[in-house]
Order: structure tokens, then C-alpha cells, then sequence
């Protein structure tokens, strides 16, 4: 139970999104809109939210630690997210009658992961100098 106090005071933002994916890919028909004719549109969607759901997490781990952590941010920040996006897609495809499971999909949630994860490093990158400034 601690675990989960924990990322829920530490990571909330993160669990918000990670939550609203799930609801969004899973329960929701997305209705008609005139963006309905930009090409690629719903792949553009996706990007954007494995991106920004993994700034977040970046940003709330960053907030909480001095330190990285190699291997947790690997498994945390990079191949969780992947892994969530793959799963998503099979329970589309297999599990929901109103979605269907899309490589293309899974492929712009990956390159959402890897876009968040270099503005993580990014955001690391700053926070960083401004440490060595202070000191």
C-alpha cells in the first residue's frame, strides 16, 4: 500500500493521463469533426498523447529525485508506455467492438514515447545546469 501512496503523491499528473488513455482508447467512439480530413489525424493524436504523457512522467520524476535512475526510468519512462500502447491495441482488436487494434497506432505511440523521453532528457539536461550554477 505504500508503493501506491507513494505514486499517487509523486506521480499524479502521470496517473491522470496514464488513466485517460486507457479511458479514451478503450470506452470512447470518437465523434465526427472537421479535423476528420487533416491526414493522419488520429496518428498525430496519439503521438501527442504517449508524448506528453511521457514529458509528464519525466517531469514528475524530476521533481522527486536528484538523481536518475537508469534502469527505472528505462522500464518506467520508455518501455512501460510501449508495452501499455501494445496491450491497448490487442484489447481494441480483440476485446471492444466499437475500436480496432491498429500497427500505425501502436507505431505513432512509440514515437510519442521516444519524443517524450528526449524532452525528459531535456528537462534532465536543464535542471542539471541549473544545480551546478547553484553550487
Amino acid at each position: 500500500m505504500n508503493t501506491f501512496r507513494h505514486l499517487l503523491r509523486c506521480y499524479p499528473l502521470t496517473l491522470i493521463c496514464v488513466a485517460l488513455i486507457w479511458y479514451l482508447c478503450l470506452f470512447v467512439t470518437m465523434p465526427e469533426t472537421p479535423m476528420d480530413d487533416v491526414p493522419f489525424i488520429d496518428k498525430w493524436t496519439h503521438l501527442v498523447m504517449y508524448g506528453g504523457t511521457t514529458s509528464v512522467m519525466w517531469w514528475e520524476y524530476l521533481r522527486h529525485h536528484r538523481q536518475l535512475t537508469a534502469w527505472k526510468l528505462v522500464l518506467f519512462a520508455f518501455v512501460g508506455p510501449i508495452v501499455m500502447s501494445g496491450c491497448i491495441e490487442l484489447l481494441q482488436a480483440y476485446c471492444t467492438t466499437t475500436r480496432a487494434g491498429e500497427w500505425l497506432d501502436f507505431a505513432a505511440n512509440s514515437l510519442g514515447v521516444i519524443l517524450g523521453n528526449g524532452i525528459g532528457m531535456l528537462m534532465w539536461n536543464i535542471k542539471r545546469r541549473k544545480q551546478a550554477k547553484a553550487s
